[in-house]
């Protein structure tokens, strides 16, 4: 199945190939990915409140053609990335292992946090409440079949969180490899290494990362612009500097 590109959406969403489309949300400028195969959707992270999550979800079974998203994948467990996984429901969604944890015990740092960056406190509060937990938890790899399309989900992490989950989508048709990096690659800014980051390990996630997807593939950030192999070993030796490892 290829996404649909009419509007009143087509404009908001990138094209990364037929099969595999991302949009940069406003305010945060995080990036959400959807992978679209012959009778299963993932959407790659869920938007930063349910009233975000819920428009995704519209926006995404639009470019479906009134298909259902069927799998969620949650890259790292911050505010701008999980708040609106609510709004998915009935959705089989994924997660690193381990991130179960945070996002029951840390729901009000969650809430908390996204008030920090200009969520209203109502919005960011009734989404910490209802946020649900991955049904599903990567300890290693696990494979999809969408449908005639192949997604690994690969726990690559610790690096910008203590679980990191990144997402490929084999390449087909003359498409490239296509790697959805959550967080730990971010084009529009430095790299950002808050409280639950592990900076020793990060540099080795990228070695992953890059491992995973290979010289030629498309490597979607976490926030900014779409980039390469070569942008991913830039901020690899970055980082490694900044945090004082190899």
């Amino acid at each position: 199945m290829r996404l649909t590109w009419e509007e009143p959406y087509a404009s908001e969403w990138e094209r990364l190939s037929p099969c595999a489309a991302r949009r940069r949300l406003p305010r945060w400028d995080c990036t959400v990915g959807l992978v679209a195969g012959e009778h299963a959707a993932l959407l790659v992270d869920a938007g930063s409140s349910l009233r975000e999550g819920a428009e995704l979800r519209r926006q995404a079974e639009a470019l479906l053609g009134g298909r259902r998203v069927t799998h969620l994948a949650l890259t790292h467990p911050h505010f701008d990335h999980v708040l609106g996984a609510a709004a998915f429901s009935g959705v089989e969604v994924f997660g690193a292992v381990g991130v179960d944890g945070v996002l029951t015990r840390g729901r009000d740092e969650l809430a908390a946090d996204a008030v920090r960056h200009g969520l209203d406190a109502r919005a960011a509060g009734e989404a910490a409440d209802l946020l649900v937990r991955p049904h599903r938890l990567v300890c290693g790899e696990w494979t999809l079949d969408l449908g005639g399309v192949q997604v690994l989900l690969a726990n690559v992490g610790p690096g910008h969180t203590g679980h990191d989950l990144a997402v490929l989508v084999s390449g087909s048709g003359g498409s490239p490899e296509i790697v959805f990096c959550g967080d730990l690659v971010e084009e529009s800014g430095d790299p950002q290494a808050g409280p639950d980051a592990m900076p020793a390990q990060w540099p080795h996630a990228l070695d992953r990362l890059l491992d995973l997807g290979g010289e030629h593939a498309v490597y979607v950030p976490g926030h900014g612009s779409v980039v390469d192999a070569a942008f991913v070993r830039e901020q690899r030796a970055t980082l490694a500097a900044l945090f004082g490892v190899s």
